[in-house]
């Protein structure tokens, strides 16, 4: 009897740091999205992502900025990122530009974009042209510059985001420091803009295990988060969703869906979802001008 009781405390015990333990909490904060992690993602678009960072954040740092072709596909289309340091925020940032121009958005549309896939180190498949990205930007710089921000600051959280082809990026970004052991989890936060569908089912449940706070902000019929379509090559969204149905305003309602599953509780319960539109603005702002005249 004895025996049972120690078995129970022990169980009660374990069961109780599992539900402590930090990485299963985390609270979308409509101000943080807004006002914080916004910027950091429009600033991407810019040349000169500075100027951004020094009309929203006091004492902020741009690393480096770079430009790489996306893919070794012979594809012209050239991706974006940069690395900053916000000590008032105790944070390494880490960002990525979306899509330049609608024929690229079409581009990243097209099935071929999709239907080839590589193998992920956190688990399951990515889309190859995302994947490519980010692995071609990692290599040409990113790497060295967030291994040596967190080498001099341990102690920082890495704020991770993008919108639309930035936050596939962001996304794979968040992933790849937690797999490999670069930070942990609990020490990483991701939200992303207007992001497409990135990898397989069993890469969505990976990348839910990995860290709890990871937020995919939609609005209202953006079409992006919906290519590809639900179901092709096993695509699937990694939770969580935050809702904004027409209105992004600020004081605007939203809803969150962490469902491990997409839920038609948010954007896929919609009938229609197709605005270019509603893709390229949010809060209220067409996303890369905003970034290009430096946040003002």
């Amino acid at each position: 009897m004895r025996s049972f009781t120690l078995l129970l405390v022990f169980l009660t015990y374990s069961q109780a740091r599992v539900i402590l333990d930090p990485i299963s909490f985390a609270t979308y904060d409509d101000g943080v999205a807004r006002n914080t992690f916004f910027p950091l993602a429009a600033a991407a678009y810019s040349s000169n992502p500075q100027t951004c960072l020094s009309a929203k954040f006091t004492n902020s740092q741009l690393r480096r900025q770079l430009n790489v072709q996306c893919d070794a596909g012979g594809k012209n289309d050239i991706c974006s990122a940069y690395t900053a340091l916000l000590p008032d925020n105790k944070a390494i940032v880490i960002s990525f530009r979306g899509t330049q121009g609608f024929l690229q958005l079409i581009e990243e549309a097209d099935k071929s974009v999709f239907q080839s896939q590589s193998q992920w180190i956190a688990g399951g498949k990515v889309s190859k042209y995302f994947g490519d990205a980010f692995n071609t930007l990692w290599n040409a710089g990113m790497k060295d510059d967030v291994n040596n921000l967190i080498h001099k600051y341990p102690t920082f959280e890495v704020w991770v985001t993008g919108h639309s082809l930035g936050g596939s990026m962001a996304s794979l970004a968040a992933s790849y420091i937690v797999a490999n052991k670069i930070v942990t989890g609990d020490k990483v936060k991701l939200i992303t803009y207007g992001q497409p569908r990135t990898g397989t089912t069993p890469f969505a449940v990976a990348h839910d295990a990995q860290m709890a706070y990871s937020y995919r902000v939609t609005h209202n019929r953006d079409i992006v988060p919906h290519i590809p379509n639900e179901g092709m090559e096993d695509y699937k969204h990694h939770k969580a969703e935050v809702f904004y149905k027409e209105s992004m305003k600020a004081g605007a309602t939203f809803k969150v869906c962490s469902s491990a599953d997409e839920s038609n509780d948010c954007s896929n319960g919609l009938l229609i979802t197709a605005s270019v539109s509603d893709h390229l603005t949010y809060f209220t702002k067409d996303v890369s001008q905003w970034g290009e005249a430096g946040c003002n």
